[in-house]
């Protein structure tokens, strides 16, 4: 009988390969979000990131802004204070997502939670991109990562707001690379799988506790590599495609699950 392998934990050396970028991160106060600012910071970018209210800590040098980016007014302040704060910027991380999973299936999710949803989860990213893209377009360079998630490629029931939105961020990032390629600036997507995050915990919970699962790993499919994924995974990801080293990535979907979406 083969003994199952786990996958180790990414290492936690910076290397540097962010040095003298300037990056907006938004969703920073917490799991992914938090993880890909602790990365940028120690990949040596200036960083500033956003979220609903003021984190309890952050890496030194790191800039907050309180913004509720799901509304136009939240992205507004947020994309001047950015121009304020770090003049042009190299990299912009749209990582900021919530939804609330409905047990009661589709018919259970009403109008304004799918306009809730499309708001914090798919033109959140759209308007700060309209607001910063420009400057980009100016200089000539840059690179956009949105941050997409696994439930888009088999979309449970109780979740279909959120998948539905985060599967239009996907296509958006497509076809904003095709304009934004020649112009210097890359767009990727980033889609996580079943990660350990306090938002993230808090739906597989809820969907466990209605269905009487006894296991955290979504319809109890297993996860090849033997684990379930850190925020830290994620957020290596996203500085990969953000950061030089992938200078000849764009219109890409890189998902980071542990091979889990592969065994359904």
């Amino acid at each position: 009988m083969t003994t199952p392998v786990v996958a180790p934990a990414v290492p936690s050396n910076p290397i540097g390969d962010l040095s003298g970028k300037t990056a907006v991160i938004t969703g920073g106060s917490k799991g992914i979000g938090a993880a890909t600012v602790a990365r940028f910071v120690d990949g040596g970018a200036r960083v500033v990131t956003s979220g609903r209210s003021q984190p309890d800590s952050l890496p030194p040098g790191v800039e907050y802004v309180v913004a509720d980016v799901a509304t136009p007014d939240g992205v507004d302040q947020l994309a001047r204070r950015v121009r304020e704060i770090l003049g042009d910027v190299d990299i912009i991380v749209n990582n900021a997502g919530a939804s609330t999973p409905h047990l009661g299936g589709v018919l259970a999710i009403d109008d304004a939670e799918w306009v809730s949803d499309l708001g914090i989860n798919f033109l959140a990213a759209v308007r700060l991109n309209a607001a910063l893209l420009p400057a980009m377009y100016t200089r000539g360079r840059g690179s956009i990562v949105n941050v997409s998630s696994a439930v888009t490629l088999s979309p449970p029931a109780p979740m279909l707001h959120y998948a539905s939105a985060k599967a239009a961020l996907a296509t958006y990032t497509t076809g904003l690379a095709a304009e934004a390629g020649p112009r210097g600036v890359r767009v990727n997507t980033v889609t996580p799988g079943n990660v350990v995050s306090p938002g993230a915990d808090a739906v597989r919970r809820a969907i466990i506790d209605a269905v009487g699962a006894d296991t955290a790993e979504a319809g109890g499919i297993p996860i090849p590599l033997g684990r379930m994924g850190e925020a830290s995974d994620i957020a290596e990801a996203i500085a990969f495609l953000a950061s030089d080293r992938a200078a000849w990535i764009t219109a890409s979907n890189l998902v980071v699950d542990g091979g889990q979406v592969q065994t359904r």
